[in-house]
């Protein structure tokens, strides 16, 4: 019985992940609970347990008096004496329960408390392993539409795709692999509630760092994502590394690894842009693929002023307003954008070089945006979007 019982321990000790001591205990609290329903108090009652070999004894302990009052905490002295001839009056003697005398319902009983406990640890073991991945996109199969949600198996537990994290218009057939992102995880009684995002802009991150090695190693950071979740993500990236192009890093050879991402996602583009420090420089790059004339950046206010030629002003501004949006999000600033003849009707089209060349301070703003304008437009923008858009 022993050997047996040692072997089922080690066997649900290797696939559920419960401890072998976690079963112990719950084997000796067991034993207590039948020795309640059976005597009908445990006060008294010892269990000791062999963890190498999973050997038991149920002690009860008992005061040796004269007069037997109650026969569950006291025993006689020739009772006693029957054990071992050593007990006199007022020795504590442990008397060995049998665990086969219990009674069908306090059997039953105890059988109910182990598996009770084996049923909080493999919920408290799935909650635990994927609360440490809380933040992280792991890759789940599709079960079924629950009403406008989806329920994703993750392996051990099941997930919540809810609608508002669901991409707009994507579809889902039952054995879908995808890859998720882990909003939160949730303790409850009936075990871990797992809510899922696809929408999320850490998603993208995560996805990059999967595929990109010199992001994963920290060599290539994502400084800013800026997300409209099935239709367009633009990311700014920087390397530690001057040896190192960030943008063609994530590009991959041929654009083989924005591509990978691309697919993931089901054919939202992504665009690819240096980070700066310089604001204006940023935002320019923010802007990609338009062509930027100048930007005049208010770091304290947090707005920009930005002249395109005109026939990229509607390839700045998106379609619906988006790249402009977009690149509003990626930056932090407000982004007022003009095509050079609205600039220069209004009097925001400043002509450097003519008006103000003797002025040290426009002359250096000059310089600044020059330095921006002159800056190629970025490497890499993966599916551009066309100024018919």
């Amino acid at each position: 019985m022993n050997n047996e019982l040692l072997e089922a321990l080690n066997i649900l000790e290797q696939e559920k992940n419960i401890s072998k001591e976690t079963l112990l205990e719950a084997i000796e609290n067991s034993l207590l609970t039948a020795c309640k329903n059976h005597f009908g108090k445990a006060e008294n009652v010892k269990v000791v347990i062999d963890p190498d070999t999973c050997e038991y004894h149920c002690f009860q302990e008992k005061t040796v008096v004269e007069n037997v009052e109650d026969p569950i905490e006291q025993i006689s002295l020739p009772n006693a004496q029957m054990i071992n001839r050593k007990y006199e009056l007022g020795d504590v003697v442990q008397v060995e329960v049998k665990s086969k005398e219990f009674g069908r319902i306090a059997t039953q009983n105890a059988k109910n408390v182990i598996l009770q406990k084996i049923r909080e640890e493999e919920r408290k073991v799935i909650y635990d392993e994927y609360n440490s991945k809380e933040k992280e996109v792991v890759t789940g199969v599709v079960q079924r539409y629950i009403g406008k949600n989806v329920s994703i198996n993750l392996g051990k537990a099941d997930a919540l795709l809810t609608e508002s994290e669901q991409i707009k218009g994507e579809v889902f057939n039952p054995t879908d692999r995808v890859k998720v992102y882990i909003l939160e995880v949730k303790a409850t009684s009936k075990g871990p509630k797992i809510l899922v995002s696809r929408t999320h802009p850490e998603l993208v991150k995560r996805l990059f760092e999967s595929e990109v090695a010199e992001v994963r190693e920290g060599i290539v950071e994502i400084k800013a994502i800026s997300r409209e979740a099935g239709s367009r993500t633009k990311i700014a990236v920087w390397s530690n590394d001057p040896d190192v192009d960030p943008v063609g890093a994530c590009v991959g050879m041929n654009g083989a690894r924005v591509n990978a991402i691309v697919n993931e996602l089901r054919g939202e583009k992504i665009d690819i842009i240096t980070w700066d420090e310089n604001p204006a420089i940023l935002i320019q790059n923010a802007l990609s693929p338009a062509k930027v004339i100048s930007v005049i950046a208010d770091a304290d206010e947090k707005s920009a002023k930005v002249v395109v030629p005109d026939y990229q002003l509607s390839l700045a501004i998106g379609k619906e307003g988006q790249n402009a949006r977009l690149a509003a999000r990626l930056t932090g600033f407000k982004i007022d954008i003009k095509s050079e003849t609205q600039a220069r009707e209004s009097g925001d089209f400043i002509d450097y070089e003519n008006d103000y060349e003797d002025d040290e301070e426009y002359y250096d703003d000059y310089e600044s945006n020059e330095t921006a304008s002159a800056e190629s437009e970025p490497e890499y923008t993966e599916n551009a979007t066309d100024a018919e858009e």
